[in-house]
């Protein structure tokens, strides 16, 4: 009886979770002429898949995904590196003011972004790389919480093993590349998929460092799908975000086994 509870209460959640996602598929084969139904109905009375088409050809679909694959894996390989780097030397090393320049990283997670991104703007055009993908790469590299993070993970690592590499006379670098490393690779991924899953849907940056056409990225041209005055088909508009949404599921699902694995390391130790 419990463990029927237990499904129960579950599944509910899972439906709760997930109710929106099928409501945006269903209604992303709604026929045109059914788009802006306020019937409530959530079944279309005719499945009709002319809006995924309508979707190429309103935008460069496949630029857009290109753009986005570009700068949101960028980034997320550079968090990945940066977060374990930075993390490793949090965690193993003493130097004077360690406490408090980590201190001071943490405490840029409570600036929002709306604060920042006007001295992010002027850098980057000071630096002539404004309206380019580097302009959303470089600033989203550093990653204050992928460092706390990852110097977590290294703290759980056994300290012993960089001690024995230094008597085989390894150094920092080579004991960080081939002994905790391989070691910290399902905290990596963590802090990859989290930094994979938010840029990926990322507007407001791309909104204000892009300007021409051909370096947006999904968020930003899909926008272009809601037509003047938001006057488009909202199944047009549904069909792209279902199609925004395919990577993203396609990175969770090949990366869940890591990511649970690095989510409950700390668990087993």
């Amino acid at each position: 009886m419990k463990k029927l509870a237990t499904y129960a209460v579950l599944g509910l959640a899972s439906l709760v979770t997930l109710a929106p996602v099928i409501w945006t598929v269903l209604a992303s084969m709604r026929p045109p002429a059914e788009s802006l139904s306020a019937d409530g109905s959530i079944i279309p009375s005719s499945f009709d898949l002319s809006s995924y088409s309508a979707v190429f050809e309103k935008v460069d679909m496949w630029l857009l995904i290109l753009n986005s694959v570009l700068v949101t894996g960028a980034i997320a390989l550079g968090q990945m590196l940066s977060a374990a780097m930075a993390g490793y030397v949090f965690a193993r090393f003493e130097f004077r003011g360690k406490k408090m320049l980590f201190a001071f990283i943490l405490a840029t997670m409570m600036v929002p972004m709306q604060v920042t991104i006007v001295p992010v703007f002027m850098l980057i055009r000071g630096m002539h790389l404004a309206d380019t993908l580097v302009a959303l790469i470089l600033p989203a590299i550093p990653t204050a919480f992928g460092t706390f993070l990852m110097r977590q993970y290294f703290l759980g690592l056994p300290a012993e093993l960089g001690e024995a590499a230094e008597l085989d006379g390894a150094g920092p670098w080579r004991t960080f590349r081939s002994i905790y490393a391989p070691l910290a690779m399902p905290g990596m991924a963590i802090v990859g998929i989290l930094a994979f899953n938010f840029h990926w849907n990322e507007f407001f940056r791309p909104l204000i460092l892009e300007i021409s056409e051909k370096n947006f990225t999904l968020p930003l041209g899909l926008v272009s799908l809601q037509g003047n005055m938001g006057t488009g088909s909202v199944a047009t508009v549904l069909a792209g975000v279902v199609i925004s949404m395919i990577p993203a599921f396609l990175v969770f699902a090949f990366g869940q086994r890591t990511l649970r694995e690095g989510l409950t390391a700390g668990l087993h130790r």
